[in-house]
């Protein structure tokens, strides 16, 4: 899958013979690189229905009533019919509680 915040680095060209300094650089821009890929950051396309509006946000729970639990703030079927969500957008339906992607 393709990340938007992953670009692949410009390698440099090489010399007509070994450099050991090149070969530095060309290693430290490959590890930069895979550690990128490895390390991507945070979910950028996360929606959620918090305090009954649609946002993008990082993670799918926020903290419940009840001290140390959490309760899930997806949309609900109720966003999708309302035409709140874009293609793609995941919701909760409460009535099969089950997660439906929005067509």
């Amino acid at each position: 899958m393709s990340n938007p915040l992953v670009r692949a680095p410009r390698l440099p060209s090489p010399p007509v013979e070994y450099d050991q300094q090149f070969m530095e650089v060309l290693l430290s821009a490959i590890r930069l690189y895979f550690n990128q890929l490895d390390n991507p950051g945070a979910v950028l396309a996360a929606t959620q229905n918090i305090n009954n509006a649609i946002v993008t946000a990082l993670s799918f729970s926020q903290p419940g009533v009840t001290r140390g639990t959490l309760r899930i703030s997806l949309p609900t079927q109720v966003d999708q019919a309302a035409g709140r969500l874009k293609t793609g957008d995941v919701y909760y339906d409460t009535t099969s509680f089950v997660l439906k992607v929005s067509p």
